[in-house]
């Protein structure tokens, strides 16, 4: 049997491989460009949708003509979780260590506060803080940063987050958007403090059960991946709440809530349903009415 010439077969192999590189480029380039298209769709249905739509959710929105109660009473209408309690975020300045604590009157108290052989959810001492309007103030003014933790006591919750983060956090929270856009269904994206990634929020008009949130987030997640199978999603990091049930003597996992401090927030953005970045952090809720939950 006669084989082939060997340089004609490393030739062929070559433009092979230099076609198989074209191609690369080429679908690089359409998905540059379908993302792109879709993000127009976004905001030309956003505008279109402002003529059969409650003006308040369209309207000219500025943050400074709000009062510091009208502040207040919109961060505790968006950001409920448990209000007997919050976690504030801690630095330490030595080894540039930070995190989130429980707030508790007894922290660091000498001969009550065990921290940290003891965890706060088993300490006896405990004596947390509740959510005050004060506390709220002071986290808006960018005296401290509050989180919350997302699931009640009842194991409900007021609100749904997903967390993106990783190199393509952009296209994916772009496309996980565009399938919140198809559904109908009202979100707002929120960049992170780092600027490197964001959270997808969907606030509830009433508290379901996190495992009925998560499952929503889920199908979001799934429908996405299916109808834009080229993305893998790898920035999508976790969703909040982060559990279906409450772990013995826990809060659950707390979700941050420091990107919407009035002082830190010209890197963060709630742009409610768009993908573009607002520079002003209140505005998204003039955008992102809550869902509407079924009852039953």
């Amino acid at each position: 049997m006669d084989l082939p010439d060997r340089d004609k077969v490393l030739e062929e192999i070559s433009l092979l491989e230099k076609r198989i590189e074209h191609l690369r480029h080429q679908q690089s380039d359409a998905d540059e460009s379908l993302l792109a298209l879709q993000q127009q769709l976004i905001e030309i249905d956003r505008h279109q949708s402002s003529d059969h739509k409650d003006t308040e959710n369209t309207a000219p929105f500025d943050s400074s003509s709000l009062s510091p109660t009208d502040k207040v009473n919109l961060f505790l209408r968006l950001f409920r979780g448990r209000d007997d309690v919050y976690p504030k975020r801690w630095q330490n300045q030595k080894s540039d260590k930070n995190g989130y604590s429980p707030t508790c009157a007894n922290e660091w108290v000498r001969g009550v506060c065990e921290k940290p052989r003891v965890k706060c959810g088993e300490c006896p001492n405990q004596a947390f803080l509740s959510v005050t309007n004060e506390a709220i103030l002071n986290h808006l003014k960018g005296r401290h940063v509050m989180g919350v933790y997302p699931m009640l006591s009842d194991e409900t919750c007021w609100f749904l987050a997903a967390d993106f983060d990783k190199e393509a956090w952009k296209d994916d929270v772009l496309a996980f958007a565009e399938t919140c856009r198809r559904l109908d269904i009202p979100y707002a994206i929120e960049r992170s403090r780092s600027g490197n990634g964001a959270h997808v929020w969907f606030f509830f008009d009433r508290p379901i059960l996190a495992s009925t949130a998560r499952k929503m987030g889920g199908f979001l997640l799934t429908e996405t991946m299916s109808n834009r199978h080229q993305l893998g999603m790898h920035s999508y990091d976790r969703l909040f709440p982060n559990q279906d049930t409450l772990p013995n003597g826990g809060f659950g996992n707390l979700c941050s809530t420091s990107s919407i401090s009035l002082q830190r927030g010209r890197q963060h953005a709630f742009p409610g349903r768009s993908t573009k970045f607002s520079s002003r952090p209140m505005e998204f809720s003039q955008f992102t009415p809550a869902y509407p939950c079924g009852q039953g």
